[in-house]
C-alpha cells in the first residue's frame, strides 16, 4: 500500500512539474518575437548582375491557401499529417506508433514528423541530423503552433516545401510541372505533386515516372481511406495520362542547382555569419555568370553521349578566385550529388606543371633533357617502380622539358621528380594553396593522388595570374533582408611564385596543342588545334578512371573532369568529351571578349629552339619553336 501511495505521489508531482515546465515554456515562447514565416530562411541568391537565380522559400510565388486546389490540400493532409487540425504540433499517437514499428521491425525508417515539424525544418537552410538541430526544430514547431493558426501553418508549408528539381512552393511546382496555377490542379496532378516532398529526388516524375506513379497510388489510396475521394475517382485519377512541362519560366538551366548547392555549402563555412541571421533571411550575391554557366551546360550536354558518364567543371577568374560557373554532374534531377564540391578524383598528368615549375625554380630550363625509355626505378629498400608512357611509346632518346610537357612523358616526369627530391612537388603544391595532403611518393607527378576540383584549380590559378595565391569562392557579399552588409569577400592575395618562371611555364603549356611539336609523337591536345583561336596554357591528365582538361589565359581558368561515380575504367570517348567541353566553352567565352596573353618579363628572352632535343634550331631542324629562358640560361650552341 505504501509503495502504491509513493507511486501515485510521484506521478502527481511529475504532472505538476511537467505542467509548470510547459506553462513556463508557453509564456517564454509568447514573449519572443513572432516568427516571420514569410521571410525566415528566405535565402535569395543573385548572379554577378544582381539578378535573382534562386529564392529559398519561394515567397515570390506565395499563394493563399484558399487559392490552392482542394485536391492538393486533401492529398497532402491525407498522407503527411491526417490529424493536422487536431494535434498541438506533435502527433503523439503517431510518435508512439513510429517507436513501436521501429522497434518491432528493427528498422529506423518510420518517421513521425507533423506538417508543423516539417515546416520548422524548412525554416532552416541545412538539414543535418544532429540532436541540436532536432531540438531547434521541435522548439520552432512549438512556437509556430503558438503564434499561427493551422491554416497559416499549412499555407506556409505548401509555399516552402521542396517539390524537386530545385522547385520550392506549390505555385512554382504547379507551373514547373504542369504550366498552370496551383488553384487549377486536378486530382491526378495534385496527387502526383503531393507525393514528391517525401523524397524529391526519388519521387519526381521527371526523374523516374514509374516510381512516381507508385507514390501517386499511395497518395490516392490515402485519400480514399480518409474519405476525401471515392474509389472511382481514385481509379480515374491514376489512369489519367499526365503531360509534364518540366521548365521554369526563367533560368531553365538544369545545372544551376549545382551552383546553388555550392553557394549554400560555402555559406555554412563562413563563420562570421551567425546562424540566427541565416534563419531570418539573407541575400547572397555571387560570382555567377549566367552566360558562362549556359555555355558550360550546353557543351556538356552536346559532348556527353554516355548516360552514366559524369562531369565536374569549374570556370574561375584566376585573378581573384571568383567562380563564375560550376557543374557538379550531368543531371541534377537524377543525382544531386555535387562532384565539384564533394568528390575527390585522381588528377593524372595535370599534376606535372607543378613539378615543372619546381624544376624551373631549381635550375632546369625548357631545354633540360632526360633520356626517355622504358625504365624501372629501384629504390634503397629494393622496391621498384615501372611507370609507362601512354601507349608504351618512347623516343629512346633524350628529350627536352618542352617535349616532355607536350607529350606528357611519364619517364621524364618521374626522373625530374626523383632528381629534385620527392618533397619538392609536395612543397610547391602546398605553396600555391592546394589543401589536399599529398604523399611523397614516386608516382605523385603522375597524379595518383585524389584532389577536389575546386581545391585543385585554386592551385592552377596561381599559374594563370602570374604567381599569386588566391582563394576560390562563389560568394561575393551577403546582406540581411534589410540590406545591411553582413559579409564581403576579402580579396587579399599573396605572391608565392616567380612571375618570370610562371611565364616560361605558361609558354611551355602551349606546346600541348602546337603542331610544331609533332615528331615521334603527337602533342596530347593536337586534336583541339583547329578549334582554338586564342592562345592558352593547356594540360590534360588521364588515369584508368579519370579524364581531366585544365587550361587558362590571363582572363579565365577552366577545368573539366569526366569519369564514372563507381570508378569504372574510362574510354577514349570520355577523354574526348573532357577536351571538347573545355575547348568549346573556352572559345564561347571569348566570342565577344578579347583574350589576353602574358607580357614577356624583362629578364626573359625567347630563342628559336629544336623543342624535341632542346638544342638551338638550325636550317636542318625539322621542329622549330620559340622557347623562353631566364636571360643567361638559354642555349648558346
Amino acid at each position: 500500500m505504501k509503495l502504491l501511495k509513493k507511486f501515485v505521489y510521484f506521478i502527481f508531482v511529475s504532472c505538476i512539474v511537467i505542467t509548470i515546465f510547459f506553462v513556463g515554456l508557453y509564456i517564454y515562447a509568447l514573449s519572443l518575437p513572432k516568427i516571420d514565416i514569410n521571410n525566415i530562411n528566405n535565402v535569395t541568391i543573385y548572379d554577378n548582375k544582381n539578378e535573382i537565380i534562386f529564392n529559398g522559400n519561394g515567397n515570390k510565388e506565395w499563394i493563399s491557401l484558399k487559392d490552392i486546389s482542394p485536391y492538393l490540400i486533401d492529398a497532402t493532409l491525407s498522407t503527411e499529417d491526417k490529424r493536422f487540425y487536431t494535434h498541438p504540433g506533435f502527433d503523439f499517437l503517431r510518435i508512439m506508433k513510429s517507436i513501436y514499428v521501429n522497434i518491432t521491425t528493427k528498422n529506423l525508417s518510420q518517421g513521425a514528423s507533423t506538417i508543423t515539424q516539417q515546416l520548422a525544418r524548412n525554416l532552416f537552410s541545412n538539414f543535418d541530423k544532429t540532436w541540436n538541430r532536432k531540438l531547434k526544430e521541435a522548439w520552432y514547431a512549438f512556437r509556430l503552433e503558438i503564434n499561427y493558426s493551422k491554416d497559416e501553418i499549412l499555407e506556409a508549408y505548401l509555399n516552402t516545401i521542396n517539390y524537386g528539381n530545385g522547385v520550392y512552393g506549390i505555385e512554382n511546382a504547379s507551373y514547373y510541372y504542369f504550366n498552370k496555377s496551383a488553384k487549377n490542379l486536378n486530382l491526378a496532378e495534385a496527387s502526383m505533386l503531393a507525393g514528391i516532398p517525401k523524397a524529391p529526388n526519388v519521387y519526381s516524375p521527371l526523374n523516374n515516372v514509374d516510381i512516381a506513379k507508385e507514390r501517386q497510388s499511395v497518395i490516392l489510396n490515402n485519400m480514399v481511406l480518409n474519405n476525401k475521394i471515392d474509389k472511382d475517382e481514385m481509379d480515374d485519377a491514376f489512369e489519367t495520362e499526365l503531360i509534364y512541362v518540366g521548365k521554369k519560366q526563367k533560368l531553365n538551366l538544369s545545372t544551376l542547382m549545382y551552383y546553388k548547392d555550392a553557394v549554400i555549402n560555402e555559406l555554412y563555412d563562413i563563420k562570421s555569419i551567425p546562424e540566427s541571421y541565416i534563419d531570418k533571411g539573407i541575400k547572397i550575391y555571387t560570382s555567377l555568370d549566367i552566360d558562362a554557366q549556359t555555355s558550360l551546360e550546353n557543351n556538356m550536354v552536346k559532348y556527353i553521349n554516355d548516360d552514366k558518364l559524369q562531369v565536374a567543371s569549374i570556370m574561375m577568374n584566376p585573378n581573384n578566385g571568383s567562380i563564375i560557373a560550376l557543374i557538379g554532374g550531368t543531371n541534377y534531377i537524377k543525382s544531386e550529388y555535387n562532384r565539384a564540391i564533394s568528390s575527390k578524383r585522381q588528377v593524372g598528368s595535370t599534376m606535372k606543371p607543378f613539378l615543372y615549375y619546381s624544376a624551373l625554380e631549381n635550375g632546369f630550363t625548357a631545354s633540360t633533357t632526360f633520356l626517355s625509355e622504358s625504365t624501372t626505378f629501384t629504390f634503397s629498400n629494393n622496391d621498384t617502380y615501372s611507370p609507362q608512357n601512354y601507349g608504351n611509346l618512347y623516343p629512346n632518346n633524350k628529350i627536352s622539358m618542352a617535349a616532355a610537357i607536350a607529350y606528357s612523358d611519364n619517364i621524364y616526369a618521374v626522373k625530374t621528380h626523383l632528381f629534385l627530391g620527392e618533397d619538392m612537388l609536395v612543397d610547391i603544391a602546398k605553396r600555391v594553396g592546394i589543401q589536399e595532403k599529398l604523399d611523397k611518393i614516386p608516382s605523385l607527378p603522375l597524379g595518383t593522388i585524389e584532389i577536389n576540383i575546386i581545391d585543385y584549380l585554386g592551385g592552377y590559378a596561381t599559374f594563370a595570374n602570374g604567381g599569386y595565391k588566391i582563394k576560390p569562392h562563389l560568394i561575393e557579399k551577403i546582406e540581411d533582408i534589410k540590406g545591411n552588409i553582413l559579409y564581403e569577400f576579402n580579396y587579399d592575395k599573396e605572391m608565392v611564385l616567380n612571375k618570370s618562371l610562371v611565364f616560361i611555364l605558361n609558354e611551355l603549356l602551349t606546346g600541348t596543342y602546337d603542331l610544331n611539336m609533332i615528331n615521334y609523337n603527337y602533342p596530347t591536345c593536337s586534336s583541339l588545334t583547329n578549334i582554338l583561336t586564342n592562345k592558352y596554357a593547356l594540360k590534360t591528365g588521364t588515369t584508368d578512371t579519370d579524364a581531366w582538361t585544365i587550361g587558362y589565359n590571363k582572363n579565365i581558368l577552366i577545368g573539366v573532369w569526366t569519369g564514372y561515380d563507381d570508378s569504372s575504367e574510362i574510354t577514349m570517348d570520355s577523354i574526348k568529351s573532357s577536351k571538347n567541353i573545355w575547348a568549346y566553352t573556352m572559345e564561347d567565352y571569348f566570342k565577344d571578349k578579347d583574350a589576353e596573353w602574358y607580357e614577356i618579363p624583362d629578364n626573359v628572352v625567347g630563342v628559336l629552339i629544336n623543342p624535341i632535343d632542346g638544342t638551338l634550331a638550325s636550317k636542318k631542324s625539322k621542329n622549330k619553336k620559340i622557347l623562353y629562358f631566364i636571360k643567361g640560361t638559354e642555349p648558346i650552341k
